[in-house]
């Protein structure tokens, strides 16, 4: 059976859950089903008034079907034949699939955030810098709704956009907003995050804790008081003595939604397919889900962060991704 045909059976037999799924993350047991919730998606029908409302009240915005479906899954195929020397793949699967081989240490496998071993780092440097992946990301569709959704006449992507795979039963992303890593920048980005290929709840997709841009600003004001006595470059530093050693804020998501979310807010998971886009703002507090994926598929997305054109950016970030950049 054709890659493509695979796909297609995939995708037509996920049936919307009717209740949430358990959700996880690195640490912790799981969260609590009364502090989980679903999000709420839009089409790309949806009016331009209506849209921009809900990302400014929600702090994201979920977009269903905005990049074309086999577009989002060639680029899918086109990462997995490249790391397909390392032996992540199972035998006698597609690489447009792909389904991770179980027979592997997980761990072994990661990929950003990770320490594979130095031929696995090279072909992530590299798969980073290839003509598909930098064509993939200048896609109009999504270039398109950038511009219209804030109201700018053009746009600026930074280089170091970021493909994140996640193998099931490996470490996902800790709980985080992206302003810490974007410190050095004055102006308000907009993250997108592409889900490439389909991601149920339990797949390693992202899970936003609901209305918590406000908790964020917070959280980095009272950073920003502590790094008083830092010097400039370790104070938008998000690794410096003040953070995890890893930048993140937490690893345990329940955790971190009872104790310093005060148990108000609840988890926001989604059953994302190929071709959505979720918008999200700079700090909105957000995670990924463990994958627990039932058809062993790897979670694979792509980090995308915009500014407007002429604006203050974090300069760190106009190159492209390298394990090695310190960033």
């Amino acid at each position: 059976m054709a890659s493509c045909d695979v796909q297609t059976l995939l995708h037509d037999s996920i049936i919307h859950p009717p209740k949430l799924p358990t959700l996880r993350s690195n640490q912790g047991s799981h969260v609590e089903a009364a502090s989980t919730g679903w999000m709420q998606s839009v089409t790309t029908d949806t009016p331009w008034e209506q849209m921009n409302a809900r990302y400014e009240r929600d702090g994201y915005l979920w977009v269903k079907n905005l990049i074309p479906r086999e577009d989002v899954l060639d680029m899918r195929e086109h990462y997995f034949q490249q790391l397909s020397p390392t032996g992540i793949l199972l035998p006698s699967t597609s690489p447009r699939d792909g389904i991770f081989d179980p027979a592997n240490d997980p761990l072994a496998h990661q990929g950003l955030g990770g320490a594979p071993d130095p031929a696995t780092l090279a072909l992530l440097d590299t798969a980073h810098a290839t003509p598909a992946y930098r064509r993939f990301l200048t896609h109009p569709a999504l270039r398109a709704f950038v511009r219209h959704l804030m109201r700018w006449r053009a746009e600026v992507l930074v280089d170091r956009a970021m493909l994140r795979h996640n193998c099931p039963g490996g470490r996902s992303t800790g709980v985080h907003y992206d302003k810490l890593f974007l410190r050095a920048g004055d102006a308000e980005f907009l993250t997108a995050w592409v889900p490439i290929g389909d991601c149920r709840p339990t797949g390693g997709g992202l899970m936003y804790l609901e209305g918590s841009g406000e908790l964020g600003e917070e959280m980095e004001a009272e950073f920003g008081r502590d790094a008083e006595g830092l010097s400039p470059g370790e104070r938008v530093d998000a690794f410096n003595r003040l953070m995890m050693e890893d930048g993140f804020l937490s690893h345990d998501a329940e955790e971190f939604g009872r104790v310093r979310a005060g148990g108000k807010l609840r988890w926001l998971v989604g059953d994302y397919e190929a071709g959505d886009v979720v918008f999200h703002k700079p700090y909105m507090i957000h995670a990924a889900t463990k994958n627990e994926d039932e058809l062993g598929r790897i979670r694979l997305a792509s980090d995308l962060r915009f500014y407007e054109e002429g604006a203050a950016l974090d300069q760190r970030w106009m190159k492209v991704w390298r394990h090695d950049d310190g960033l």
